[in-house]
């Protein structure tokens, strides 16, 4: 839904930053429930939060518009998968490389190993969040990163245990 910019006079797409959209309680009490368990029916939703199986849709619905919830995802147990082993990968990109970074991205995105991508403020541009079979997998996957004509260096740190603590809204 566009909005008017009152700094440009021009119109917007509201997202999940827009101050004229704020959320209420429901809508923090709705994330909550579908952070812990996104298979979560409506009908079990609204009986939780307390409203109309009706409203709870539409609620859920325009939080999903609004661009607060992004998606939908399965929380995949790496070790399942035959990737025990965590890490985080800190990444420093060469100063000429500031005009690829959409590039760096595509290319380390493509990588299977690769599970997360977070741009950074700091010393650091990237931080990785990998999993891999084992230690030489992992050796493997830092020397392919370091290769890159776009890399100054990184940093690995291995990751023993993943917490996800309750979050409130």
């Amino acid at each position: 839904m566009p909005v008017d910019d009152a700094t440009t006079g021009s119109e917007r797409e509201a997202g999940p930053k827009d101050v004229r959209h704020p959320l209420d309680a429901t809508d923090r009490a709705l994330l909550r429930l579908l952070e812990r368990d996104a298979r979560t029916p409506n009908s079990a939703l609204a009986e939780q939060v307390g409203i109309a199986p009706s409203t709870c849709l539409g609620r859920v619905r325009a939080l999903r518009e609004r661009g607060v919830i992004r998606g939908y995802h399965a929380d995949v147990d790496p070790a399942a998968t035959g990737h025990p082993l965590q890490a985080m990968i800190s990444v420093r990109l060469q100063a000429d490389a500031r005009s690829r970074l959409a590039e760096f991205v595509e290319r380390v995105g493509r990588l299977p190993e690769v599970r997360d991508v977070y741009f950074l403020a700091g010393e650091d541009d990237y931080l990785l969040r990998v999993a891999t079979a084992d230690t030489g997998s992992l050796r493997d996957l830092v020397t392919t990163l370091n290769a890159h004509r776009d890399v100054a260096g990184t940093r690995t740190s291995l990751i023993f245990e993943h917490h996800r603590p309750p979050h409130t809204y």
